[in-house]
């Protein structure tokens, strides 16, 4: 009786948060404009979607930004996380609660206060402005990830590598780095989809002369959803799932 409560709980949660996906994919082959009912199959919304240049642009140029906001919220977030853990230095405990606070903070006020402090110094909204908001907004989920992870490596480790000779450089390059890889690699991979995924801090930095895919998306359902953004979640769930499955067969490989 325990067992059968547990898998119909199991089962309810899977149903709760893949049960809309599904409908969006399967409405996604659906051979009419409205969604009240099924009228047959097609793939119709498929080659409206990738024949749009506009919206391949959009996604490419979210790729884009995606990747480099990854990059380099992983370089800064390793970077802090490797300080905070190995040295202690005047402020270390307010670096700990600005941390906190970017990642409690509601979106819509990172937003504002980039946007101000953009205008204020007569930055021009477009890329660089996209880039350095979601590295801003990115950033601290690396550093907290790499952190616990930090946490949980001997110190001993790098007190044998320091009686052997090695600097602090080497001990991190050679001891530190190669134990958290798996976090770092964990760390990319919330920036990129946080960044890929963003749409309110995107809205207020990003210009209009380098549209991303999120602002694409929600300009397209203002009017209401339509078939064709059915088939571009569909597609952007399929290319997140492929992501999802290569990366744990990279950290399944590498255990």
């Amino acid at each position: 009786m325990v067992n059968a409560l547990k898998y119909l709980y199991v089962g309810a949660v899977y149903l709760v948060l893949y049960a809309p996906l599904l409908v969006t994919i399967c409405f996604s082959f659906n051979d009419s404009v409205s969604a009240d009912a099924w009228f047959g199959f097609t793939v119709k919304w498929y080659e409206r979607l990738f024949a749009d240049k506009s919206l391949i642009n959009s996604a490419l140029r979210s790729l884009f930004l995606a990747a480099s906001t990854a990059t380099t919220s992983t370089v800064v977030g390793t970077i802090i996380a490797i300080a905070l853990h190995r040295y202690r230095f005047i402020g270390q405990k307010v670096v700990y609660g600005s941390l906190s606070v970017i990642m409690l903070s509601p979106e819509i006020i990172q937003g504002i206060s980039l946007v101000m402090i953009f205008v204020i110094l007569g930055i021009p909204l477009g890329f660089s402005t996209l880039l350095l908001s979601h590295t801003v907004f990115c950033f601290p989920f690396v550093t907290i990830t790499v952190l616990v992870r930090l946490k949980g490596v001997n110190r001993n480790l790098a007190e044998a590598g320091a009686d052997l000779g090695a600097s602090d450089v080497d001990i991190v390059r050679f001891i530190l780095i190669p134990l958290i890889l798996p976090a770092v690699f964990a760390g990319w991979l919330i920036s990129f989809t946080l960044s890929i995924d963003d749409v309110i801090i995107s809205f207020f930095v990003g210009g209009k002369n380098y549209e991303i895919l999120p602002m694409k998306i929600y300009s397209m359902v203002r009017t209401g959803i339509q078939p064709d953004v059915n088939a571009l979640c569909a597609a952007l769930f399929f290319a997140t799932f492929a992501v999802v499955m290569l990366s744990y067969r990279l950290v399944r490989n590498r255990k």
